[in-house]
């Protein structure tokens, strides 16, 4: 099954929640590449590569996330990244 990358933003209670470590610990128990980063904005985006049912795996976890709570997320499907090896917290 061929690997797609997606953005997302996310918007509501995503900041000091630990939305990123979260992330970070999903995304990488599901094999999957990528970033998350704090906005100024008080959002949340994240770059998400791999298999597309893992991808909708880790944002169902997110969004069920007893501390962490989604009003919205934009996502947006982008062009895969050749030689990345892991998905990282960026500040």
């Amino acid at each position: 099954m061929a690997e797609v990358r997606k953005h997302v933003n996310f918007q509501g209670r995503v900041q000091g929640v630990g939305f990123r470590y979260t992330a970070k610990t999903l995304a990488k128990s599901l094999h999957l590449t990528g970033w998350v980063r704090n906005e100024y904005d008080g959002t949340v985006t994240l770059e998400v590569q791999g298999r597309e049912p893992m991808i909708n795996k880790l944002l169902v976890a997110l969004n069920n996330d007893l501390f962490i709570e989604i009003d919205w997320m934009d996502i947006t499907t982008v062009p895969p990244e050749q030689n990345e090896k892991t998905f990282t917290v960026r500040h």
